[in-house]
């Protein structure tokens, strides 16, 4: 049976791309071309989406075995990793806090001394620019009212 292209609208636009980089616009769909790209194209989302409803719930029966024992290969590789790599974290979430707290005690006087230096950096230089950008302003305006009046003359 052929599986087009054009019947994986609700598919991610990864495995729409994937489908047509595999196949083309269209597969004939036996257990060969199926096995050939089983780590690919997601079949399982192809069943769910494209079978009708007695169909998917046949699929599901005999798959039923198969995603009991993955889910169970799954969970006691998950647990192993998470024994071996939990201690790890811990310790990192330990050290991150330490220096977390050792550069918020460091970092508040360096920021309030840097403010006590800025305030009236900042109040000198506003003083010094504000005749200069009332004057710059006064131009902008200016221009602005005597060449839009000369473009629109003719409007």
């Amino acid at each position: 049976m052929e599986l087009k292209a054009s019947q994986l609208k609700g598919a991610c636009r990864e495995q729409r791309r994937m489908f047509t980089r595999l196949f083309g616009k269209s597969v004939n769909v036996t257990v060969k071309s199926a096995l050939q790209f089983f780590d690919k194209f997601d079949w399982d989302w192809a069943a769910e989406h494209l079978f009708p409803a007695p169909a998917w719930a046949g699929y599901l029966k005999v798959i039923a075995p198969d995603l009991a024992e993955y889910l169970k290969v799954r969970a006691t590789a998950l647990a192993e990793y998470e024994k071996v790599t939990d201690p790890a974290w811990a310790e990192y979430l330990k050290v991150r806090d330490q220096a977390w707290a050792e550069y918020e005690k460091v970092e508040a006087p360096a920021l309030a001394e840097y403010q006590k230096v800025r305030a009236p950096a900042w109040a000198e230089y506003l003083k010094v620019r504000a005749p200069a950008l009332a004057e710059y302003k006064k131009i902008q305006a200016m221009t602005f009212a005597k060449l839009y009046n000369k473009s629109h003359k003719n409007h």
